[in-house]
Order: structure tokens, then sequence, then C-alpha cells
């Protein structure tokens, strides 16, 4: 055997091999995400126009909805697709201040306490009722039972908001218990069952409300919309970071230090 082919034997051609994949795979995978960035920008851009419109009127919110759809937990999910999330709102109507819900473990400046929600009565549609996520507030940590006491106005109010989807879904070991008027305090709240228990006409939609009552008590420093690109970026990142790290690796050890290293002569 000659000299080339004890340096090029089957391992060196297996190492080659698995490095070539290896990079294969890990530069795809980069190049997917890159993808999914500009999929996700796409969706930013959406969110951002949407939001820098005119906010809709009541009339206008509801001519949307006509005709009307079924308030399924999924049918405001898609930025891409639903006209209405994310647009400004400005409703008219009067708070049911007995149907306010309380969903636990919800965080904001990184103090655990409750999500406020309190179903509205559009003043424009008296058959139409639209949950209103009012804000934060922070729980009473000696009795966790206990309700947090809340300004609520019982006459006519105005109520800026933007639309949203279902209010975030927390995981819940137990849900035998959501859904029921057991208590106001709940760790997640489904639109559809929250109707059918009140018999409220809840819209398939809930509003995040942004400005209103300055004098309720409520902490309304909600997080901005972010459709999550830098999330892909980095990603990407990482992969192209493994796919050079592979092959800076390959080079070093099959090739520099195989060929360039100096060889031990044999003994006379």
């Amino acid at each position: 055997m000659n000299s080339a082919q004890r340096v090029l034997g089957w391992r060196f051609w297996m190492i080659t091999l698995a490095a070539l994949v290896t990079m294969a795979i890990t530069a795809s995978l980069g190049r997917w995400q890159l993808s999914r960035a500009a999929q996700k920008q796409a969706m930013q851009a959406a969110m951002d126009s949407r939001m820098a419109q005119a906010p809709l009127t009541v009339p206008q919110l509801l001519a949307q909805l006509s005709p009307p759809r079924t308030p399924d937990a999924d049918a405001l999910t898609d930025a891409t697709t639903d006209p209405l999330l994310h647009r400004q709102v400005a409703l008219e109507g009067r708070w049911l201040a007995d149907r306010t819900v309380f969903l636990d473990n919800r965080q904001m400046h990184g103090r655990p306490g409750f999500y406020v929600l309190t179903p509205l009565q559009l003043d424009d549609d008296k058959r139409s009722v639209v949950m209103v996520q009012r804000g934060w507030v922070p729980r009473n940590f000696e009795d966790r039972t206990r309700l947090p006491e809340l300004r609520t106005k019982s006459g006519a109010v105005q109520v800026l908001g933007r639309v949203a989807a279902r209010p975030a879904r927390l995981y819940e070991f137990d849900t035998s218990g959501n859904g029921t008027r057991a208590s106001a305090i709940r760790q997640n709240l489904d639109l559809v069952t929250f109707g059918a228990e009140t018999g409220l006409p809840i819209l398939p939609l809930s509003v995040v409300q942004t400005s209103g009552d300055a004098d309720d008590g409520l902490l309304r420093d909600w997080p901005a919309v972010d459709s999550g690109v830098d999330k892909h970026y980095g990603y990407a990142f990482q992969w192209f970071g493994l796919c050079a790290l592979v092959a800076i690796l390959y080079v070093w050890f099959q090739l520099i230090r195989r060929f360039l290293r100096p060889r031990s002569q044999p003994s006379a």
C-alpha cells in the first residue's frame, strides 16, 4: 500500500462524508430559520400597519363580524388572515362588573398577580358583549383566595384598546373547575364556555384595554406585540455557527494536521 493510500484511508473518507452531511444539514436549517424570520417580518409589518390605523367604532367592529362567526377559541390566532387582529377599537358601553374574572398566575414587571377581565355590554348593540382585558393587579399573598378591590364605573364608559385573540392560556393540572362559577379566580378562560355559562352574547374576540379609567387601580403596561422574528435570527446564527465550527474542525484535524505536521522517519 503506497503513502497516498495510507493517508487517505477509509476513515478519512468516512469522516469527510460525515462532515459534509453535517454541514449540509446545519446550513439548510439555518436557511430555513432565515425564511421563517422573513415570514415573521411580514407578519410584524402587517400588525404594525393595523395598529397604526384609526380605531374602529362599535358599528364598524360589528360590521366586520357580520355575518356572525362562531366564537371558536382559535378564531383569531393568525395575524396574516384575520383583518381584525391587533386593530385599535373605541368601545362605548357599560361594565358587567359582577361577571369579572381574575386570571391567576399572570405577571407584570416580574410580579405575580391577576389579569382582570370584565364583560362590556356595548351601547350600539345591547345584544353584543365584548370581553375586555382591563389590566393587571397584584394578588394578596396572605390570602390567595381574596379578590382585589376594583374601582369599576357603573355608568357608561369609553374604552380604547386593541383586538386580541383569546386570553393567553397557561398550563393547568385540573380543568374540572374551569368554566364554573365556583370562583372568579381562574387559571384560564374560554370565551365559548364562559358565554354558555353566563348566558351572555359574547363576541368571538377579546379587547386588550390600553386606555380608559385612570383611577381604576389597574396596571396596563402590556408587553409589546412582537411576532418573534429575533428568535429565528438567533436560531439561524446558531445553525450557521455550528456549520462553520464543523468546517473549521474538519480542515484543522483532517487536512492541516494530517498533511502538514512533520512525519516521523522509520528507524534504520
